[in-house]
């Protein structure tokens, strides 16, 4: 499923116009997002929960000229599926 047939679901399942639909689905991502960024912890019950973390600075390999290089440190976005989640992809 792309984003395109995600707001055609979320427009379907609600009542609201695709238009709608895909402004209710940007707002989300835009908290979640914004919520990531702020170091905090965004948790669905029944769904999941979206984290940053860190990664730490790792020693790495130029693939063309295989010579060492130092990878910086980041923070990344994690996703833990809940049960609810894992029981509906299960089956």
């Amino acid at each position: 499923m792309n984003r395109t047939e995600l707001v055609a679901s979320i427009a379907d399942a609600s009542g609201l116009s695709k238009k709608d639909g895909a402004a209710a689905l940007q707002a989300a991502l835009d908290a979640i997002g914004d919520a990531l960024a702020a170091g905090d912890k965004v948790s669905l019950v029944g769904f999941g929960t979206f984290e940053a973390g860190q990664r730490g600075a790792r020693e790495g390999r130029n693939p063309q000229t295989g010579k060492k290089m130092t990878i910086a440190a980041k923070t990344v976005p994690a996703f833990k599926p809940g049960a609810g989640l894992k029981s509906k992809v299960a089956g």
